[in-house]
């Protein structure tokens, strides 16, 4: 096994190592490096370049008209939102013209009812105002008779005779003064 080991060594010395640092194949390396390169330019500049360009300029187009398009609706929105407010301001006019027009009516009724009552007040405050005066009338002849039987009552418990005309002007005085 020792041999073996010698033997593999001796084989790795002569061998020339990495091939691409090997300096007589240069020439060789080289001229395929630039046909390689020279491939590739003419598969990316003839077939991969103008796909991306196109990519590119497809997404650059969509862009703009997507930012186009963004401003038009922006535009719209805009629009609407005045048209919207110009239509709540209109609501709120009419909402108030509706409003007062109902206060109007409301009152009209409020103040045909308070004519109406204050009608019926003055009735009644005529008929009761009539009837304090029957009363009043009534309770003045009332108390001019409880009055000349009083006074004439009272002049017969003192011992006197009561005449009924004497006793009749006395009290018609007496009610004059007061009255």
């Amino acid at each position: 096994m020792a041999s073996h080991g010698a033997d593999a060594a001796g084989h790795a010395a002569d061998a020339p190592g990495m091939p691409q640092l090997d300096f007589s194949s240069w020439p060789n390396q080289i001229f395929w490096l630039i046909v390689t390169l020279i491939a590739i330019y003419f598969v990316l500049s003839r077939i991969a370049l103008p796909r991306i360009a196109a990519v590119l300029a497809e997404r650059a187009g969509t862009i703009t008209n997507d930012v186009a398009a963004a401003e038009e609706l922006k535009l719209k929105a805009v629009e609407a939102e005045k048209a919207y407010e110009k239509a709540l301001a209109d609501a709120r006019a009419e909402a108030q013209a509706i409003a007062a027009e109902a206060r109007a009516e409301v009152q009209k009724d409020v103040d045909a009812a308070i004519a109406k009552a204050d009608a019926e007040i003055a009735a009644r405050t005529a008929e009761a105002e009539v009837k304090i005066s029957e009363i009043r009338d009534s309770a003045m002849v009332s108390v001019e008779t409880v009055a000349k039987d009083t006074a004439g009552d009272i002049v017969a418990a003192l011992g006197g005779e009561a005449d009924a005309k004497a006793v009749n002007a006395a009290v018609e005085a007496r009610l004059k003064g007061v009255s």
